[in-house]
């Protein structure tokens, strides 16, 4: 065992003792999500370093403070990468970070989210007791899948040291096209693409000057992404240049996602809802929703007043909708909360919480104000 991790044990130990709330940071990257962070600051980025790395094997084991560009990095000179791409939000991001926060870019609907990819890690619970879950290859799962479990929950069940995960080779064919078209008929579009054998892989739809554009990112095969761009038409774009747009929808830099810091009392909304649902009906906003995953994911722009409307909205079509930047937040302003859909649910959070850390000292508060 290194000094950095048995310094962390130690400190890990001592906050338990005393009770003391321990505020987790890796690159801090993503502290403007979720409710007031608060607690002594715990930093992992001394927790660094890729232990092993199998490219014929797809794995990767990693420590939890490597930084995310460092191991993208190295995935990619060996042609391979993360295809859920992972939002870095800022140039600190962390592999632990990236685990715990569970949020995925804009290929998710097509290829999966962070936790289909997470093998295993090893964890510090709230007795300061390391233990690991699952392993390093794709079927090691006897029982609780609990490595999973730490996936988007944002650091309140224990500390991640380390995180095995699977990779994917880089699709040899990639295309992009664009499309004129209204919110209606995008998401018809979409839908109806969705029940063909295309090689979809990402989708965005926005509206600019009062033009809404849809893009299509198709990845697979030369040959499938060829014949995809025949059958579907739009017009195709070169790959170079619109690279850094899907960097920018990533990230949340786009103009649209920008323009809301413009307009103050705005606040950023998250709508997860089934991809064939319809263009809601929501309160009047600022500007009209930037649509991804194949009509599965819409951020929307809206005071905070006008979350009960936007999650009615959400729920009349079988989804939710959660409050992902509140208007002005920060590391220590933040105000987003989960959408726990019913009070059993709540419940099972909660033993969960207290299971894995009976003293309630990581991140307390994070998810919900109980815990």
């Amino acid at each position: 065992m290194d000094t950095a991790l048995r310094q962390i044990i130690d400190r890990v130990r001592d906050s338990a003792e005393r009770r003391a709330p321990l505020r987790i940071r890796g690159g801090g990257t993503k502290d403007f999500h979720g409710l007031a962070l608060r607690g002594e600051l715990l930093d992992t980025r001394a927790l660094t370093g890729i232990v092993s790395y199998e490219p014929s094997e797809l794995v990767v084991t990693v420590r939890a403070g490597t930084p995310l560009a460092e191991l993208e990095a190295v995935l990619a000179e060996q042609g391979q990468c993360l295809p859920f791409e992972p939002p870095h939000f800022g140039p600190g991001a962390t592999v632990g970070g990236m685990v715990a926060a569970g949020l995925s870019g804009p290929a998710r609907a097509s290829v999966g989210a962070v936790r289909d990819y997470l093998l295993g890690v090893v964890l510090l619970n709230g007795r300061a007791e390391l233990l690991t879950f699952g392993g390093q290859v794709m079927k090691n799962v006897a029982g609780y899948d609990v490595s999973r479990l730490m996936a988007g929950a944002w650091g309140t069940l224990g500390l991640l040291t380390e995180a095995s995960l699977k990779v994917l080779p880089g699709a040899p064919g990639e295309a992009t096209l664009r499309f004129e078209c209204s919110q209606a008929d995008a998401l018809r579009r979409l839908h109806a693409w969705g029940g063909q054998p295309l090689p979809l892989n990402a989708s965005c739809w926005v509206e600019d000057a009062d033009v809404g554009q849809l893009y299509v990112r198709l990845r697979g095969a030369v040959a499938a992404v060829d014949a995809a761009c025949r059958s579907m038409g739009g017009t195709r774009l070169d790959n170079a240049t619109v690279a850094p747009d899907w960097l920018a929808c990533r990230d949340q830099t786009l103009p649209w996602f920008a323009a809301r810091r413009a307009r103050p009392g705005q606040a950023l909304w998250r709508l997860s809802l089934p991809a064939t649902a319809p263009v809601l009906a929501l309160p009047a906003v600022g500007a009209s929703p930037l649509i991804e995953w194949h009509g599965a994911l819409r951020w929307v722009q809206a005071p905070l007043e006008q979350g009960d409307a936007l999650r009615e909205a959400a729920r009349a079509v079988g989804g939710g909708a959660s409050l992902f930047i509140a208007d002005g937040a920060d590391g220590s302003t933040a105000t987003g909360q989960i959408d726990l859909k019913s009070a059993a649910l709540a419940q099972i959070h909660a033993r969960l919480k207290h299971a894995f850390d009976p003293a309630g000292i990581f991140n307390p508060g994070r998810l919900a104000p109980q815990w």
